[in-house]
């Protein structure tokens, strides 16, 4: 279980950890207990089973010792580095599989061999029926796997990290089989060699410095760490003015998930952060301006409106950021601000858990940039049911703001999260494509319907933001969604993995539009 467990996220630096990923991993794992079942049951009709089961355990600790070891060099020979993500997108559930059938393939048959053997040898040792000493097998195999799971998740990952948590699976699984390899024959002699000799093969594991994706040409690494959902790490500009810091998860690819600059305020073009300023201006004359931000990041939502609220409004927030280690990475390297008076970070909180602990607070603009990967928008975050949740924490009038990665209005995704939020609300929603980006800005109003540049209420009063929203007003640039509109996605049924593959797919056959 731990080795299936941190299969996962030995790739994701590569392949992410989606559904998909999951299921290529699971399947594989799967696969190789049923070929290290066959191959046990051979090995347990031979004599000496316990001798046998030593082998089989030092096999696997061999094997599992280097997987953290040699998962970069398989990762990059299935996805090259240097790709985009449309031009990658093809690539990466084929290659999760290949590279899964490489990795893990061969460390789980070699160690499904042991329960035929542990059953054989328990059946011949204590003269039991063939019955009882499977059911005990089973019993005890299966508290080992409870062990595993929790241990993995809640202790393993999250205070030893990948690199630890196998090197002491295998360790373990070393002196467990050299325990069984130099038990004494009957005529007395051990055999130490093997034992020995494996124990020194998987302490060499531990060697040679572990590799991530690479980063990007241009870029300087300033930290990196594993949180216990991803890979994170906060990268910096190198030879550009201004320099910016952008923070990454789970790739060496051409994205990032937060963007820090030394000046707060807009952040220029191919940023969607930008486009999530307009709702304060378009709604009046206020004091306050209270916004919930999901899928916070390191802040850059909260950095661009603190710099572009209209004269004497003051922001009063509340970001929700699942993942600890991206709040750190932020408070450390990209002005993250901590917690005061009128502003609050909720970490360690899913998006919609919070919305609903959060009631009945109702707020002025909720944000929503919630992914994971950089492609994979949570299934429950993007339904009919969640939309008219966030509806009901919104003031009359209020505005909610989604960051949709897309390629151009017509993509699938696009489309189906528009109608479903229209939908949700009950009204048109307003989709921009923000120029030189993947990303599409949806915007829906409580009780109203949002401004279209065809109207006069779409011109602001601040220079800067004008401008940007004056270049969307050619067609093309955007478009009025209503619930007929697209694919409506609920709890019950969202095809929304499915839309974001076919989306990937098209534009890696080149009928995407954007670089980003």
């Amino acid at each position: 279980m731990v080795v299936e467990l941190s299969a996962v996220r030995l790739l994701a630096p590569w392949f992410g950890a989606s559904q998909g990923v999951w299921t290529n991993v699971i399947g594989v794992v799967l696969l190789a207990l049923a070929i290290g079942y066959g191959i046990g049951a051979r090995l347990a009709a031979g004599p000496h089973p316990q001798r046998r089961l030593g082998a089989v355990l030092v096999a696997g600790a061999l094997c599992t010792a280097w997987l953290p070891v040699v998962a970069p060099l398989v990762a990059e020979l299935f996805l090259p580095g240097g790709l985009t993500l449309d031009r990658a997108a093809a690539l990466v559930h084929w290659g999760s599989l290949a590279a899964s059938l490489v990795l893990f393939l061969p460390p789980a048959a070699v160690l499904g061999c042991a329960s035929p053997l542990v059953v054989e040898w328990v059946c011949v040792r204590g003269a039991l029926h063939p019955g009882t000493a499977g059911g005990r097998v089973l019993c005890a195999g299966t508290l080992g796997s409870l062990l595993g799971t929790f241990g993995t998740t809640h202790i393993l990952l999250p205070f030893f990290g990948l690199r630890a948590s196998f090197l002491g699976v295998a360790v373990g699984l070393a002196l467990v089989g050299s325990a069984c390899l130099v038990a004494p024959r009957r005529s007395g002699r051990v055999r130490w060699g093997t034992g020995a000799a494996a124990l020194l093969f998987v302490a060499a594991a531990a060697l040679p410095a572990s590799r991530s994706a690479a980063v990007g040409e241009g870029l300087r690494l300033v930290e990196e760490l594993q949180s216990p959902y991803q890979l994170v790490r906060v990268v910096e500009t190198v030879g550009e003015d201004p320099v910016r810091r952008l923070l990454q998860v789970n790739e060496g690819l051409d994205s990032f998930q937060s963007v820090w600059q030394a000046e707060s305020g807009l952040m220029g073009s191919g940023h969607y952060y930008d486009f999530f300023a307009p709702p304060a201006w378009w709604s009046g004359v206020r004091k306050e301006w209270d916004v919930l931000v999901l899928g916070l990041g390191a802040g850059s939502a909260w950095r661009v409106l603190e710099g572009c609220l209209p004269p004497g409004v003051e922001l009063r927030t509340i970001g929700v950021e699942i993942d600890a280690g991206v709040v750190s990475l932020g408070r450390r390297h990209m002005q993250l601000a901590a917690d005061s008076p009128g502003r609050r970070t909720l970490c360690g909180w899913d998006a919609r858990t919070a919305l609903r602990v959060l009631a009945p607070t109702a707020f002025d603009q909720i944000v929503l940039d919630t992914y994971a990967n950089q492609t994979e928008i949570p299934p429950h975050l993007c339904t009919v049911e969640f939309f008219r949740e966030a509806r009901e924490r919104l003031t009359e009038g209020g505005w909610i703001t989604v960051n949709v990665g897309g390629f151009g209005l017509d993509d699938p995704v696009v489309r189906s999260l528009a109608a479903t939020l229209a939908e949700g609300f009950a009204g048109p929603v307003l989709a921009l494509r923000v120029p030189f980006s993947r990303n599409q800005v949806l915007y829906a109003r409580r009780g109203a319907a949002p401004p279209s540049p065809v109207e006069r209420s779409w011109v602001v009063a601040h220079d800067e933001l004008r401008l940007s929203l004056s270049r969307l007003e050619l067609p093309g640039s955007w478009e009025l969604f209503g619930p007929t509109d697209g694919l409506v996605l609920t709890d019950d049924v969202s095809a929304i993995e499915a839309l974001q593959r076919t989306s990937l797919g098209r534009a890696a056959e080149g009928d995407g539009e954007g670089a980003g």
